[in-house]
């Protein structure tokens, strides 16, 4: 019988294929109207299907994933740790993004004409953006970030995916509940959740049958969409500093991690997660690629289905390595353009605001834009300088939701780890 190929060469085939006659279709009049009405409908079906089963992915896995716990106090360690790795790894990648922006400078190779040009072609679009996220935060006391958390009608948090840590809090108290029961009375509602999980990990299974059209539909499309190749050139350093960074997190910081305390060959970890990077690179959303993670933890890295369920559904909503270290390298490359002097005591307040902010951010529409105004007006830049950035961030949006992911994975390996040894002792 002949062997399938695997999803990951499917995903690398699909993504090849989209860049090809995404360019090809660019040398014809009519090639862009034709991959927006023929080819982009199916790669917004392929996000659709992915964001469909979020939700129900996370409640059914998260229920179980607890309810599979011996008592509460394994769950109370395992969420310490995990959020103390979380922020831990947030600093060191800001840090990073911060001491290569100030070492490579890219602000100094955007010439006055074309920073004009990014800031009339984008400037209106970005202001009011701006605008709306500035309303939001009026609106917002010290304390909003804890009650965004508890939902007032838990079906309307499960109406939005942005919603995802009102819909993680509703599953962890139903998890907590049925573990602080006896099993024999909890027993019915087990198998419930249990079933449920099954038939959504299989849902999961049908649905990726689409990847590679719909990888191949959403890489076509950007390629038609993306702006002029000016733009891009103008921008290509500040690319180049962004992508360097992000290397740095997943294949030095991760790796060494995975090597020194998940006593794994990272080179092995990394082959068990390239799908789930292929599809964060594809999508541009952590949330939409939680179902293939999850996967790919569970089937390619082994790891125990309870840290699964708790740990990746959590990182998703919270944990942004990949996105704060952008934020430290956008705020000073704006700060650099628009010929801001950011002293080292406004640079170390990029590192606490932007860990703070995507923590805060999570349960907010339009995170990623909310957390770099929040930052840029932390240290006195105007957030109208976003647009010198507009015009490269869906590229790069890409990259750095693939390092997201990635971190994800890391932390649940190594709470793997922890968790095994909390059950020994």
């Amino acid at each position: 019988m002949k062997q399938k190929l695997a999803l990951h060469w499917q995903i690398l085939i699909g993504i090849v294929a989209g860049i090809a006659i995404g360019i090809l279709c660019l040398q014809f009049n009519e090639g862009k109207s034709f991959v927006l009405d023929w080819i982009k409908p199916f790669g917004t079906i392929f996000i659709n299907l992915l964001k469909l089963i979020a939700i129900p992915l996370i409640i059914v896995s998260l229920i179980k994933g607890i309810s599979d716990l011996k008592d509460v106090t394994q769950l109370s360690r395992m969420g310490i740790k995990t959020f103390a790795i979380y922020i831990t790894t947030t600093v060191i990648a800001v840090s990073i993004g911060l001491i290569l922006v100030n070492l490579i400078q890219p602000g100094t190779f955007l010439n006055e004409n074309t920073r004009q040009e990014m800031l009339s072609s984008f400037g209106g679009e970005i202001q009011q953006k701006v605008d709306q996220v500035n309303e939001i935060q009026e609106k917002r006391g010290p304390l909003q970030v804890l009650v965004d958390i508890v939902p007032e009608n838990i079906f309307s948090a499960m109406s939005s995916n942005s919603n995802m840590l009102q819909v993680i809090f509703f599953s962890l108290l139903i998890g907590i509940a049925m573990v602080s029961l006896p099993f024999s009375e909890i027993e019915p509602l087990k198998k419930i959740t249990d079933a449920a999980n099954l038939v959504v990990l299989k849902v999961v299974d049908i649905m990726m049958l689409f990847a590679p059209y719909g990888v191949f539909a959403l890489i076509a499309t950007l390629i038609v969409e993306s702006p002029s190749t000016d733009m891009f050139k103008a921008l290509s350093m500040y690319a180049v500093t962004v992508i360097l960074g992000l290397l740095i997190i997943v294949y030095g910081i991760y790796g060494s991690i995975i090597f020194l305390f998940g006593k794994r060959n990272p080179l092995d970890f990394f082959r068990a997660i390239l799908p789930a990077q292929l599809l964060a690179i594809s999508t541009s959303s952590s949330a939409a690629t939680l179902p293939v993670t999850m996967e790919c933890a569970e089937e390619n890295l082994k790891l125990r289905k309870d840290v699964i369920s708790f740990v990746l559904p959590i990182g998703a909503t919270i944990n942004m390595d990949g996105t704060c270290l952008y934020q430290g390298i956008a705020a000073v490359f704006i700060a650099q353009v628009m010929g801001y002097d950011l002293t080292l005591a406004q640079q170390l307040s990029i590192v606490l605001t932007a860990t703070l902010a995507s923590i805060g951010a999570a349960a907010v529409p339009g995170a990623g834009i909310l957390m770099l105004v929040i930052v840029l007006e932390s240290i006195g830049v105007n957030p109208a300088g976003i647009a010198l950035i507009f015009a490269i961030d869906r590229p790069l949006d890409m990259l750095r939701t693939a390092t997201n992911v990635t971190g994800d994975v890391m932390v649940a390996t190594l709470m793997n780890g922890n968790s095994e040894k909390d059950i020994s002792a």
